[in-house]
């Protein structure tokens, strides 16, 4: 195989507590510490893992949206990736449109595997590898939680409700990866540091020729309802009234 494509997305840091702002038009971003998407995280490590067993040749890692994100992409760089693309494109964009970015990237760069996460944690909505397949005309294995190349096919353990089933899929291909596959390696400073020598090459959203939804609006957002006081009972008997009061029972 010749390259693996791997999507990083910039999101806040999943250990910030997230506030929504005053007017309900989004959340906080100023001064809040950013980082890769976790599960990205975990599919950029298990694409460097492929390459180093000798299964791949590149791997590149992408990134959609302003050249902030260029931060996530330099320690993707740092963690093993031969070279990044930051496609630029302000504001949001809906998973229908970020699928074809990434349609047109694997195409142009004549990828073998596309690698993403299972979902991003801003948005939860793990579409885009789904979305990205079927504009593909490839085959998926969603919420990898194990990964085995062999020549032209790969065997994918997936975690489903009902436990693990085990799949095989024809490269190319689009794998999502879930948290079990693997711990991402540690970014060590000389490794940062050679990172700034390696090619990131910027590409606009209308170079692609795709026009940016968003068919999808956010209209407003709300912090969840604070958690109310629990209730103290002394029997099952005090527990079933107290539900029925809750009109729960």
């Amino acid at each position: 195989m010749d390259r693996i494509l791997v999507g990083l997305k910039r999101v806040i840091d999943y250990n910030v507590r997230v506030q929504v702002k005053s007017d309900g038009t989004g959340v906080e971003t100023d001064g809040v510490k950013m980082s890769i998407n976790p599960f990205d995280e975990i599919a950029l490590e298990e694409a460097l893992r492929i390459k180093e067993r000798g299964e791949a040749n590149e791997v590149i890692a992408v990134s959609i949206g302003t050249s902030e994100a260029q931060q996530q992409l330099r320690t993707g760089l740092a963690m093993g990736a031969d070279r990044a693309i930051l496609v630029t494109a302000d504001g949001y964009l809906d998973p229908l449109s970020v699928s074809r970015i990434f349609l047109s990237l694997a195409e142009k760069e004549n990828a073998g595997l596309v690698m993403l996460g299972k979902q991003a944690i801003d948005g939860d909505n793990s579409q885009i590898a789904q979305m990205l397949a079927a504009l593909w005309g490839r085959p998926q294995a969603t919420f990898a939680s194990g990964v085995t190349l062999d020549g032209d096919t790969a065997r994918v353990v997936r975690e489903i409700d009902a436990g693990l089933e085990t799949v095989e899929v024809d490269l190319p291909a689009v794998i999502s990866v879930d948290l079990r596959l693997n711990e991402p390696r540690y970014v060590k400073l000389p490794d940062i540091m050679k990172a700034k020598k390696k090619p990131l090459d910027e590409v606009a959203l209308a170079d692609l020729g795709i026009e940016a939804g968003p068919e999808v609006k956010e209209l407003s957002y709300a912090p969840p309802e604070a958690r109310q006081r629990g209730v103290m009972v002394e029997d099952v008997a005090g527990l079933v009234a107290a539900l029925k009061d809750k009109g729960l029972a």
